[in-house]
């Protein structure tokens, strides 16, 4: 969440928390939270849903001859995404489009709307990317076992490589495949909370007369940075779904 910190001077110096923007909140009223609890972290992703209903379906839904800017934004995310799909993962992976794009819209809208003031990013939750992580490997899992039968097991089986290695690359490859949710879903949250915490230091020490100039440049400066982050994130998570999905079609090595 790109908020303003508001700094508090005690007789020790400056007081700050950057990672108070992450708490997850009630919507209304306060106490616990249950898992039908409405929270700020509902909120945004409802906001996340409606930004992408607005660009990809309101938007494009005149296919004007002349495009206007929403249009634009959904063509180009479209033959951005196609191309990624089937350049990575190839044609016979096609049909399964529409869950990359879907999963790869929703993710840097979601991350651009926490680059607003006073909102909340949740994909810097890993109760978020983990689902998201968890079903892309469910996903794959399935579809590689529906498509090649118990022969999926030979993405595990390097045939490549000497006899006597294969047992323990297998082990080693078998490991890896069991943990690609978890770096999956690490890597997006780890770096949108970093970036945003580190926004949060950097705003906290504006209120340091004698630094604030060097605070706004700095502020500035990871603004901008945090923008490219939020694109390539969703990108680094979609791009590693081509692979996942490449990995269950095409298991053989």
């Amino acid at each position: 969440m790109a908020a303003s910190a508001q700094p508090s001077e005690k007789s020790d110096g400056l007081v700050f928390h950057p990672m108070d923007q992450f708490i997850v909140e009630p919507l209304f009223g306060s106490g616990p939270i249950h898992w039908y609890t409405v929270t700020n972290v509902t909120l945004w992703m409802g906001l996340s849903v409606v930004a992408l209903v607005l660009v990809m379906l309101v938007g494009t839904s005149k296919r004007a001859l002349v495009p206007g800017r929403a249009q634009s934004i959904g063509e180009l995310a479209y033959g951005f995404v196609h191309k990624m799909v089937e350049d990575v993962a190839g044609r016979d992976a096609v049909p399964y489009f529409p869950y990359i794009m879907t999963l790869f819209m929703f993710i840097v809208l979601s991350n651009f709307l926490g680059l607003l003031p006073m909102s909340f990013t949740t994909t810097s939750h890993i109760a978020v990317t983990a689902v998201m992580a968890i079903a892309v490997f469910l996903a794959v899992t399935v579809l590689g076992f529906v498509k090649n039968g118990v022969g999926f097991f030979s993405l595990f089986w390097i045939s490549s490589a000497p006899l006597a290695l294969r047992p323990a690359l297998a082990l080693i490859e078998i490991i890896s495949y069991f943990v690609r949710p978890v770096s999956h879903s690490i890597r997006l949250a780890g770096n949108m909370m970093a970036g945003h915490a580190v926004i949060k230091v950097f705003a906290a020490f504006a209120g340091v007369a004698l630094i604030s100039p060097l605070s706004v440049v700095a502020i500035t400066a990871m603004y901008a940075l945090e923008t490219l982050v939020s694109f390539i994130q969703a990108y680094v998570f979609a791009i590693l779904t081509c692979v996942y999905l490449k990995d269950a079609l095409h298991p053989h090595h």
